[in-house]
């Protein structure tokens, strides 16, 4: 059975598992963005508090997603409560680290010269640091949430649904047309929800500027 013929045939279950994943990564990502811009922003102000965070989201990084996600299971079950943990976890370190870059890489002489206008610290914060770090920022969250779709896929593995069924019971029926199906779908919702955010940027930088 070729892609297509797969596809019209299945089409109710491939929607199905489709939405369960944009579900599970819709929700994920939520969270993981408003956790790791609340984050980075926190750790602005300490610098051994930033090296600390730094280090273990970097250390979460390294653990395999498949490892990670197995480990989640004891603690929490199977489903899709595991597969979110999982999820904001590991798209903890460039939505953080951008976050904390973009703060911090501002010049001082800006700063300095918002606070001699009688701007208060939130004020700069919201008015000055934040627009001139939204580049950086928003290029974390576009690359956590491209990761989140596709580590997503995951979730098929600990029973939460998702595309990643039809790539793990393809690879166990020895079935490409399913493994390509579930990968060539995930692999879109990443490209459109990159595009998504490209654009999402564009009309925060124009809100900024005016």
């Amino acid at each position: 059975m070729g892609t297509a013929s797969f596809f019209a045939a299945r089409w109710q279950m491939i929607l199905q598992l489709t939405l369960e994943h944009l579900a599970i990564v819709v929700l994920a990502m939520v969270l993981s963005i408003v956790i790791g811009v609340a984050t980075g922003m926190l750790i602005t102000l300490n610098r051994r508090a930033a090296a600390v965070v730094l280090a273990a989201t970097n250390v979460m990084m390294t653990i395999p997603s498949l490892a990670l996600f197995s480990l989640l299971v004891p603690l929490v079950g199977i489903g899709s409560v595991p597969a979110i943990i999982g999820l904001v976890a590991y798209t903890q370190l460039p939505v953080v680290r951008n976050v904390y870059t973009g703060l911090s890489g501002i010049d001082p002489s800006i700063i300095e010269a918002a606070r001699g206008m009688g701007l208060s610290s939130r004020s700069i914060l919201w008015k000055i640091r934040a627009p001139l770090a939204l580049p950086a920022m928003m290029a974390g969250i576009r690359t956590a949430v491209v990761m989140g779709v596709g580590i997503g896929a995951i979730a098929g593995y600990i029973g939460a649904g998702g595309l990643g069924v039809l790539i793990f019971q393809g690879i166990s029926r020895n079935d490409d047309v399913m493994v390509l199906t579930g990968a060539g779908i995930i692999s879109l919702i990443a490209i459109l929800a990159d595009r998504l955010m490209r654009r999402i940027e564009t009309l925060l930088d124009r809100r900024a500027r005016f």
